[in-house]
């Protein structure tokens, strides 16, 4: 059914995210190039490459968490040292691996698409052991080196997966339509991505819920389920869970391989004939000083990084938020899923909307849509009619966090070449470091959470909990994102480049090819 439904999606996509007829300026800009439009099949290939790094990122940062605390039964302040080092760990692999990107020679496949093969088999072993508890002898510390090894370890894979192919988007066209076009592919493929990472593993492990504890008797036995309670389903046992988690991460780390295939066979890196004209060898500390000093590439990953943190604290705590505060652990996992299947139905529609209105307008009515249900959703008393409806507003606001920021990049690093013309072949950096921000702040963002959730009383696996619990929750899915969305939108005022610079520096670089 999900191939089905991605089918429907792609198609749709495809026919709202054509490039439109130019005309004017563009008509000259057309005449005078020499390029050859991307196929619907090349963006699709490309967009397909992109799945994998959401779906792992979707099922880690929804389930990651629960999964520490009530599966391999890890204190919460262990639980959340894993996550912040973890994040931390990925945050630093960024940049890291975009200076040995950066000094990669071309190869017959090109510069980027071999360190995206080469890592596949390494990040798929090391997500399917992320979710493997082991030997139930082994002690708390043994738990936690365990988890932040294997951790660490597909993170660092994941970012020889990721920053490589996030630079592909300069490499893939030199036309800022198609690679506009591209990205918007790129996105619904991304956000179908997480509908799938969400279902895989939302799906299979809702079918395996833990007994829960009741705080009055830790050692009681379990009871049956108690549909006004905040209990998981007694029938099925914590092995059957481990066996679900362990099951979904096997199903994914297939897509991941498979994904990975449609991307080597249907794209094509292509080298700028002009940074092969004009390249002059930089050393990474100069390009990164270049790259870091370029006010618009600042302004711009300084706003996202606000609006990412904001997203990011309600993805990582939602599940829980679902499961205690709502009191639909059954349902959580679907209340997810439509969260991400509105994103996918939307992404189009934010493609057409950032090419009629502009892209910093974009940016202002995307994201703030999602400050009202924001608020209603803990407004509300539980009710699970209400929590659908607000789940599928909310992706709206979801489909244009992910689209702009990707969608505007580009628009940078055009702009950097023009103000540096003789310091060419950074594209790493700038995707390296903007990916490194977002990863910091998803680190930081799961730091917080748990550590608050640890000093509001968190019981693992508890049948309920304290309402200190249920308050941490409330804010940390609510008020704390709203403040950080309103702080990221004050900073995009600061973002120079509109639609007017765009066009310009569009015509300046076709004069300089």
């Amino acid at each position: 059914m999900a191939r089905g439904e991605g089918g429907e999606t792609y198609s749709a996509a495809a026919t709202f995210l054509q490039p439109k007829k130019i005309s004017g300026i563009d008509r000259s800009l057309k005449q005078r190039s020499v390029r050859k439009n991307l196929s619907v099949c090349n963006k699709l290939c490309y967009a397909i490459g992109g799945a994998p790094y959401q779906i792992t990122g979707c099922a880690i940062g929804f389930f990651l968490q629960i999964y520490l605390l009530d599966v391999a039964q890890l204190d919460p302040s262990s639980a959340s040292l894993i996550l912040f080092i973890g994040r931390a760990w990925d945050a630093v692999t960024d940049p890291t691996v975009g200076f040995f990107i950066s000094r990669s020679k071309w190869t017959k496949f090109g510069r980027l698409l071999p360190w995206i093969i080469c890592s596949t088999p390494f990040a798929v072993a090391s997500y399917f052991l992320l979710w493997y508890v082991p030997d139930g002898n082994l002690s708390e510390v043994g738990k936690i080196f365990w988890y932040l090894i294997f951790y660490c370890l597909f993170q660092t894979m994941q970012t020889c997966f990721h920053v490589p192919y996030s630079a592909l988007t300069m490499f893939i066209s030199t036309d800022q339509k198609e690679r506009d076009s591209a990205t918007a592919y790129r996105m619904t493929v991304e956000v179908l991505g997480t509908v799938l990472g969400t279902a895989i593993q939302g799906q299979i492990v809702g079918g395996a819920n833990s007994p829960c504890i009741h705080e009055n008797d830790i050692n009681a036995s379990i009871s049956t389920i108690d549909i006004n309670s905040t209990q998981y389903n007694s029938i099925t046992s914590i092995t059957q869970l481990k066996s679900a988690y362990m099951m979904a991460a096997g199903v994914i780390g297939g897509v991941y391989i498979l994904c990975t295939i449609i991307l080597f066979a249907g794209v094509q890196e292509k080298e700028d004939p002009h940074i092969r004209k004009t390249q002059k060898p930089f050393s990474f500390w100069k390009g990164l000083k270049l790259v870091m000093s370029h006010g618009p590439y600042v302004k711009l990953i300084i706003g996202f990084l606000f609006t990412s943190l904001a997203f990011m604290l309600l993805e990582g705590n939602y599940a829980l938020y679902c499961s205690y505060t709502l009191g639909f652990p059954n349902d959580f996992q679907n209340i997810l899923l439509v969260i991400m299947l509105s994103a996918t139905l939307t992404i189009p529609f934010w493609q057409w909307f950032l090419t009629r209105f502009g892209k910093k307008t974009a940016v202002y009515v995307g994201i703030s849509s999602a400050v009202p249900f924001l608020i209603l959703n803990v407004l509300v008393k539980a009710n699970l009619i209400v929590a659908y409806v607000v789940s599928f507003a909310s992706g709206v606001s979801v489909a244009a966090a992910f689209l702009l920021p990707w969608s505007m990049l580009p628009d940078v690093v055009d702009d950097f070449r023009l103000k540096n013309p003789d310091s060419m072949g950074h594209e790493a950096i700038f995707y390296s470091f903007y990916v490194f921000f977002t990863k910091f702040a998803s680190g930081v963002s799961l730091g917080i959470s748990t550590l608050s959730l640890d000093f509001a009383g968190y019981q693992t696996r508890g049948c309920e909990q304290p309402d200190a619990v249920h308050l941490t929750l409330k804010m940390l899915v609510s008020p704390a994102p709203i403040f950080l969305i309103i702080l990221g939108l004050i900073l995009f005022k600061l973002y120079p480049i509109d639609e007017e610079i765009r066009m310009k520096n569009r015509k300046a670089l076709e004069d300089l090819r």
